[in-house]
């Protein structure tokens, strides 16, 4: 449960008036469960000892007969209510996860960011949102509520019954259906999870299957991939049915235990009428309202067959609840235009030594600079580091005179510009790709960015900025899906633009007309290139070498 606290108070602290209104609802419908079975065990007994008594003609039929009519009516209306106020709560309540959950992610650090991106990931995050819907509507609430009502009954059958008929029925329930209930949650945890786990699974293998089909059917690998989202399915079904079984069989001990107490209450409510210390109506009231209470304790049952998915949804994305703190300000200081680092040392994303040592550069504003190395020596690593997305060991990274620490996040987005090896591209047009970098641009300046990059004559042929393209760039080639990242990035209008490998896919003539174009548009840009091409380095004013670390345990 310690996993589930959170999100229940970002929950109730969101929504905390709604909630209390569909609580008290939740509590109201019950208690007119309870009192509608119990007013009505006792009318038809106590009609009936009238008649035997043969005072049938003086008894009192109406004010009973109105009071089951209020609160059959009642409890309908209760009902309503609370589905309208406790859904409505909750939907807003996940809306405000979802958007706290995207603010953790967007003050994670680069690579976990990177990681998200994949539609599995993104499936996950949405399915574990999806399964916290049940946290508050089918397990707090109506355990709430249930436990208020069974102290709200023992008192009421104190005072109309008698104690020991109150003790038996409200302590019978709270011991042995907590009992149950306990046990029905610890047996379906493990399902629980492991369905979830299925079906993902599940989704995963047919969304591959339906994606790759052509690839698959040429390979002769269709049927096989067909056999396993089959797989899949089946476990999943297979785990269902496990779960059913545990439901059913808690469902079923609990109608025993509304037997037995009822039973209990029947015998006790009966040796206080032969006694004389209650009429035989009161002795009924006791029964009926254990058959009542029944519903208390049954919704409770259905919410614990997902407790362990809402407890490994909550265990996911618990920690992007809690951003990592902002750096504190520092003093800018001055390092003159552009971009300049001081002796920076960096460490790759998993840790472990040094990846970068004691690196110097300066890029001046209208100054194109090459970042130059063998593979892995970091040269990506630098450009994250300079855009704020890597954690600097050590060492200190000026944009524009102003320390990389002393700016906020607005700030630094407003004046630098990174374009990563890997560029996200929504399915879409072209002209609503591009606006996401700059949502108010005119199509003039789309197409400016377009030309820059030498991508517009290719498009215009082709539909132009309504051009629909698939998920990741589907409908375009590499090159194309580069240039069209490249010129979103141009839109931003930068003071300072981080290109990593910024031609990957185009044949030496394009690369050269690409990199002048992007100069052109953006003239006074400080441009650090990280490269291994050489249209790149040779359009460069200069290079920066960086050298493999050896020695990683410097």
């Amino acid at each position: 449960m310690k996993h589930l606290a959170p999100i229940l108070r970002l929950i109730l602290r969101d929504q905390r008036p709604a909630l209390l209104r569909g609580a008290t609802l939740a509590l109201a419908v019950l208690l007119a469960g309870v009192a509608l079975l119990g007013l009505s065990g006792w009318f038809i007994t106590a009609a009936a000892a009238a008649g035997l008594a043969g005072a049938g003609a003086v008894f009192d039929v109406f004010r009973p007969s109105a009071g089951v009519r209020f609160l059959a009516l009642g409890r309908t209306a209760a009902r309503y209510g609370e589905r309208l106020l406790t859904h409505d709560a909750v939907l807003r309540g996940l809306e405000s996860l979802r958007l706290q959950v995207l603010r953790g992610f967007l003050a994670a650090p680069w690579q976990r960011m990177a990681r998200i991106r994949s539609a599995q990931a993104l499936n996950r995050l949405t399915a574990d949102v999806d399964a916290l819907d049940g946290l508050v509507l089918r397990l707090v609430l109506p355990l709430a509520a249930g436990l208020a009502a069974l102290a709200i009954t023992f008192v009421l059958l104190w005072w109309l019954v008698g104690l020991a008929v109150a003790l038996w029925i409200c302590v019978g329930w709270l011991a042995a259906g907590g009992a149950i209930l306990w046990l029905a949650g610890r047996t379906a945890l493990g399902p629980s999870r492991r369905i979830e786990a299925a079906a993902q699974a599940f989704r995963s293998r047919l969304i591959d299957l339906i994606r790759a089909r052509d690839d698959l059917a040429v390979y002769g690998l269709l049927q096989r991939q067909a056999g396993a989202v089959l797989a899949a399915d089946n476990r999943r079904h297979a785990l269902r049915r496990i779960l059913d079984r545990a439901d059913r069989r808690a469902g079923a001990a609990l109608m025993a235990v509304s037997a037995l107490i009822g039973g209990g209450a029947l015998w006790l409510g009966g040796t206080l009428a032969q006694s004389g210390e209650i009429t035989p109506a009161a002795a009924a009231l006791g029964f009926f309202a254990t058959l009542a209470l029944f519903e208390a304790v049954a919704p409770v049952r259905r919410a614990l067959a997902d407790l362990g998915r809402m407890t490994d949804a909550a265990r996911r994305i618990g920690p992007s609840l809690t951003p990592p703190p902002a750096a504190a300000v520092q003093d800018a200081g001055h390092a003159g235009p552009g971009l300049s680092c001081d002796g920076l040392w960096l460490k790759p994303a998993g840790g472990g030594g040094w990846l970068v040592r004691d690196l110097s550069l300066a890029v001046a504003p209208g100054e194109t600079v090459a970042l130059t190395g063998p593979s892995g020596c970091g040269k990506s690593t630098v450009l994250l580091a300079l855009a704020g997305l890597h954690p600097i060991a050590r060492g200190r990274v000026a944009i524009g005179g102003r320390g990389l620490a002393g700016m906020d996040e607005a700030t630094l987005r407003d004046r630098l510009t990174l374009l990563p090896q890997r560029s996200a591209l929504l399915a879409g047009t072209v002209a609503g790709n591009l606006r996401l970098a700059c949502p108010d641009a005119p199509d003039a300046d789309l197409w400016q960015a377009l030309e820059a990059v030498r991508l517009a004559d290719p498009l215009r042929a082709r539909g132009g900025l309504d051009l629909w393209i698939g998920p990741g760039g589907a409908g375009l080639s590499g090159g194309e899906g580069r240039r069209l990242a490249l010129a979103r990035a141009l839109l931003r209008r930068p003071d300072v633009l981080l290109l990593d490998e910024p031609t990957e896919g185009l044949d030496a003539p394009t690369s050269g007309s690409v990199l002048a174009g992007i100069r052109h548009l953006a003239p006074q840009a400080a441009i650090l290139m990280a490269s291994h091409r050489a249209a790149e380095t040779a359009f460069a004013d200069r290079r920066i070498q960086i050298t493999r670390i050896v020695d990683a345990t410097y």
